[in-house]
């Protein structure tokens, strides 16, 4: 039978998470029902509720970084089981489909459905339901929940010793942030990398290129005061301004110009690309992860610099990372001391407080704000 539980929704765009209580489906086959301990709360989420990202379906349940334990497995689902430890992936990888495999599992076939809010294999089906009618799980996974049943391609078991609050957070910004800057940028020891926007995605780019040995480390963000914040996280120099920082690049590099210039811009529009790919130097690369409008179109780009200084435009989701390899991985980083999680939470909230925490992170108050449930 359905069980009920509170999930924060928005009714329509623009809009403001609420907190409602919904009706919510027992597990099927193939799927897992998790109470949550934490959630992150990504830009993403904000986009679905400004209208950059549109959804299938309203009411529309948001967040897609969490972790949990599970308190029911469907009929037939072998490979978990009650009591488990899960990080959600905000990308599901079913392992089978071309893209998984050739090892993009972060590019999975499943990925079309993540914004219907219905169950892939059904789009006329949701798990959540509010006064009788559908509710949409961002995601397919919704962890501004406290109970939320998922399809076991959406979960990852990990080590019930790691707490997770922490853990939560390798769910999207992390590894976005992190493999943005290992993989798609392929950050090298004494490279000169530029990162514009220092948020929840931004400071893990600083610290994938810290990690790949990059030497010179320019954060930009015209908020000054997360100065400090970018230099926790591997930032050499902070900047206020895309320019100021094209120029210390160069300043550094004989005249070229950074090796990569990662945009992770929290409302990225075509401006800030043609700016990136100006600061970088022949050959270089510039990396995009932020979203905004994503039906915008165009880009101030000239197109012989481009062309004559053989320069790469890479796109990037999920910074390119495996949820089943990766996740694991930076969970094994951070009890060795050489990630940084529990220091991205800035700020808690509780699952009443999310239109709060997105008007902090607006107001540049907070790199991750996590909604902590009892």
């Amino acid at each position: 039978m359905p069980i009920t539980t509170r999930t924060s929704i928005i009714r329509q765009v623009p809009g403001t998470y609420e907190t409602v209580e919904v009706e919510l489906d027992d597990p099927r086959q193939g799927e897992v029902t998790v109470k949550l301990a934490a959630s992150g709360l990504c830009h993403s989420d904000d986009h679905v509720a400004t209208g950059d990202v549109p959804v299938g379906v309203y009411p529309y349940a948001g967040g897609h970084e969490g972790a949990g334990v599970v308190t029911a497995v469907g009929p037939n689902t072998p490979g978990f089981e009650v009591g488990d430890h899960v990080v959600f992936s905000f990308l599901p990888a079913c392992g089978r489909c071309e893209f998984c495999a050739r090892g993009l599992s972060n590019l999975c076939d499943l990925g079309a459905s993540l914004l219907t809010g219905a169950r892939a294999d059904d789009p006329s089906s949701f798990r959540m339901h509010l006064d009788g009618e559908p509710v949409g799980q961002q995601c397919g996974i919704s962890t501004f929940s406290e109970h939320t049943t998922v399809s076991i391609d959406s979960v990852v078991k990990i080590d019930e010793s790691i707490p997770l609050r922490s853990a939560a957070l390798v769910g999207c910004g992390v590894p976005t942030g992190w493999g943005s800057a290992v993989r798609s940028a392929n950050v090298q020891p004494g490279d000169t990398v530029i990162v514009m926007g220092i948020g929840g995605i931004g400071v893990n780019a600083l610290q994938g290129a810290a990690h790949a040995g990059a030497t010179t480390i320019i954060a930009v963000d015209p908020v000054a005061a997360k100065e400090d914040w970018a230099k926790q996280f591997g930032a050499t120099h902070f900047c206020t301004t895309i320019d100021e920082a094209a120029e210390h690049a160069r300043s550094v590099t004989n005249g070229q110009g950074a090796d990569a210039t990662i945009v992770t811009i929290g409302v990225v529009r075509g401006e800030h690309i043609g700016e990136a790919l100006a600061s970088i130097r022949k050959a270089g690369t510039v990396v995009v992860t932020g979203l905004g409008d994503i039906t915008a179109v165009g880009a101030p780009i000239a197109l012989g610099d481009l062309t004559l200084m053989q320069k790469r435009l890479q796109g990037s989701l999920f910074g390119e990372s495996n949820p089943r390899r990766d996740i694991p991985n930076l969970l094994r980083m951070y009890q060795q001391g050489r990630l940084k999680l529990d220091e991205l939470v800035t700020k808690t909230y509780t699952l009443d407080q999310v239109a709060e925490a997105y008007d902090d992170m607006h107001a540049g108050r907070n790199l991750r704000g996590v909604i902590v449930f009892d």
